[in-house]
């Protein structure tokens, strides 16, 4: 049977704009699954939760000289694609200050700086970048030495009504997207990077997203993916309510697989159980690159992803141009299509994403401190400041740093904040317990908020 006709036409314009013979085929596959809507659904009834899982704190410490020799076949890859608009920025998300004069890109560098010191290994660390976020960040990072970096791939945006490529002579890059953080895996052989690494006797990755600084080397798990010939490890941690909308692990006909959102049958409501579905993938992720490699020489695509189907319009900023679907895959999936792939448990503190303004004040505060080799401690008292800013004022960095002139409040011993209306920080504010706040309003210097 033919294919239809947009799958042609879209393969073709990627092929004309230079995509790579992996690319292709990971392209075709994902529009082979558009035209099958029920691919990749994943029904609550047809899955079963995963009882055990190995724990982190269970695995023990390699002697220094084994430490050495498998950190020195490791390499660090950091999804740094992110412009973070959505936070109302026009840069790499990862130059955002997380703490005075430091940035996501200074915390990374500075982690495995300190491992490669620690244990005289090599330890590179590579970028995953986007062609906005490439100069930047480089030039960022210039001064720590051994950092390089790939880009990842685009693809074709398709109209929502017949799947062909959209046309936008308006701004014509608008016609393109990237397909999602699964693209790893091609983006890794289309850049020669894959060959790259291998070559240079590389043989795992640590894979985590820039946004996350929980995402340190732990030298247990390498050892472990190594002794254990683990060809793709993903980290895992216990959910909780707020993981209601993240993916969840499973087992399905006999192996593990993560299910999204966006794989969830109309109507199947099981998604949201985390006392049945315990737990939750992370998007750090362990990789045997030579694996990697046996896997794409059967099958230049692989690994198989589920597709994600993600509505849009051909340009964000503007709700009434033309609908399109951009098709992703997320690069956790792979746990579902590669045999002998395993997840760990570990602790929430390696689980840290900065995803809004709400988790960057956090991060900020006093809540956390940054150790000399970069490690972001939390030092608060008790489960943990939970924070809420009023969106509408809040959502955007410039209306964020507006109202919090002289720097966060402690959170150091608040267990949640809510913000709402206009409401103006001033120095050293305190959070103690619970506080609810609304405005407008200008709190002075060194007020404490405690159940109000």
């Amino acid at each position: 049977m033919d294919a239809p006709g947009y799958v042609q036409a879209t393969l073709a314009k990627a092929e004309k704009d230079g995509a790579h013979p992996a690319e292709l085929a990971a392209l075709r596959r994902r529009l082979e699954q558009l035209a099958q809507p029920r691919a990749g659904l994943l029904s609550g009834d047809d899955l079963e939760p995963l009882d055990e899982v190995t724990a982190l704190d269970d695995l023990p410490e390699p002697s220094a000289e084994r430490a050495r020799e498998i950190l020195d076949r490791l390499v660090v890859v950091k999804l740094n694609g992110g412009l973070g608009t959505s936070m109302g920025l026009t840069g790499p998300k990862s130059l955002l200050e997380v703490k005075p004069g430091t940035s996501f890109l200074d915390v990374i560098a500075t982690q495995v700086t300190a491992v490669r010191e620690r244990y005289g290994a090599r330890l590179p660390l590579l970028l995953m970048n986007s062609a906005a976020t490439r100069g930047p960040s480089l030039a960022a990072l210039e001064r720590y030495g051994d950092v390089s970096d790939f880009l990842q791939g685009r693809e074709p945006k398709l109209r929502a009504d017949d799947h062909f490529p959209v046309e936008w002579p308006a701004d014509p890059e608008l016609e393109w997207c990237p397909p999602g953080h699964g693209d790893l895996y091609t983006a890794l052989t289309a850049s020669g990077k894959l060959d790259e690494l291998l070559g240079a006797g590389l043989r795992w990755c640590f894979v985590s997203n820039s946004d996350n600084l929980g995402a340190a080397v732990d030298v247990r798990l390498a050892a472990w993916i190594e002794s254990e010939q683990i060809p793709f490890a993903m980290e895992v941690v216990r959910g909780t309510p707020a993981d209601r909308k993240g993916g969840h692990l499973a087992m399905h006909e006999g192996r593990v697989v993560i299910r999204e959102t966006a794989q969830v049958p109309d109507g199947d409501t099981s998604f949201t159980d985390v006392e049945r579905w315990r737990f939750y993938n992370t998007n750090n992720l362990w990789i045997d690159l030579e694996a990697l490699r046996r896997l794409q020489q059967d099958d230049p695509g692989a690994p198989v992803l589920p597709l994600i189907v993600n509505h849009k319009t051909v340009d964000p900023k503007d709700s009434s141009s033309t609908p399109v679907v951009q098709l992703e895959t997320a690069m956790g999936a792979a746990i579902g299509s590669i045999a002998g792939a395993r997840p760990v448990l570990v602790p929430r503190t390696r689980f840290a994403p900065v995803k809004t303004t709400n988790d960057l004040l956090v991060v900020r505060s006093d809540a956390y401190e940054l150790t000399e080799d970069g490690q972001m401690r939390p030092v608060y008292e008790g489960p943990g400041p939970v924070v809420t800013l009023d969106p509408e004022l809040y959502k955007l960095m410039p209306g964020f740093e507006q109202r919090f002139p002289a720097g966060p409040p402690s959170l150091r011993r608040a267990t949640r904040l809510k913000v709402d209306g206009d409401v103006t920080f001033g120095a050293n504010v305190v959070v103690e317990g619970e506080a609810h706040v609304t405005g407008p309003r200008q709190i002075p210097d060194g007020e404490v908020l405690q159940d109000n």
